[in-house]
């Protein structure tokens, strides 16, 4: 085996032979070889179910299946980051593929060499996470956020809202992270999205304002008025600590 291919797994879930046969073209030639490919809904659960993966690629409008109802049902077995391949373009789309777990959203036609883009900052972030305890410097050890509200704990993985434990997907926690290393500094959002997620955020505001709605409403008692991540209209988002009671 050549000792310089990448360990990724990598699972592609597209029913257009020639999608598939572009994208495993493409990430051989960048020395991905761990791949498993299928065409429909129900074979991508199979392999969900029995293999693990760093990073499925999935297809919205499959033969069998709406990509986005097998997210939900994907997202019971792996937090393995889901990439949304659609021609499916439209604001509500993007929304509700985000919003219901999805961690990118890459609308066809695109080009195979963005895709592998996006991947390998992907996997450069979780390196650098693991290496450093989520973002955390080395030296501040196991840190931990608590605000009293909440309690974030980065190498653990853990949220704590009002005593008790809320699940978070990974990008979530990298999210909440992020706006507690830099406290009361402001970001537009293509800063954040560059920042967190590891590539130019032009066009793409929408999945940061989607992530950042899923966060508030697991941190404020009413979301809609949100106290933690300020939206600045115009300018971007900053996180206010809130004020630790004695």
């Amino acid at each position: 085996m050549n000792v310089n291919t990448n360990a990724e797994k990598i699972l592609l879930v597209d029913d257009e032979r020639g999608i598939l046969t572009l994208l495993e073209i493409t990430l051989k030639k960048e020395r991905y070889h761990n791949i498993s490919s299928c065409t429909t809904g129900e074979q991508a659960l199979f392999f969900v179910k029995n293999h693990t993966y760093d990073l499925i690629l999935l297809d919205v409008m499959l033969g069998d299946a709406n990509g986005f109802e097998l997210c939900r049902e994907i997202r019971k077995h792996t937090d393995a980051p889901i990439f949304f391949l659609t021609s499916c373009a439209s604001d509500f789309d993007k929304l509700t593929g985000l919003g219901i777990g999805g961690d990118d959203y890459i609308t066809k036609p695109f080009n195979p060499l963005e895709v592998i883009a996006r991947m390998k900052a992907l996997f450069r972030r979780q390196s650098l996470t693991q290496a450093s305890s989520y973002g955390i410097s080395e030296g501040a050890g196991n840190k931990e956020y608590n605000y009293g509200r909440f309690i974030l704990r980065p190498a653990d993985a853990a949220l704590i809202v009002n005593g008790e434990n809320v699940e978070c997907t990974a990008k979530e926690l990298e999210l909440l992270s992020f706006f507690c290393r830099n406290p009361n500094r402001i970001y537009t959002t293509s800063q954040i999205y560059e920042l967190v997620w590891g590539s130019p955020g032009y066009g793409d505001e929408k999945t940061v304002t989607i992530h950042i709605s899923k966060i508030r409403k697991k941190l404020d008692d009413n979301p809609k008025a949100p106290e933690l991540i300020i939206n600045l209209r115009g300018i971007g988002y900053k996180f206010v600590p809130p004020v630790k009671e004695a």
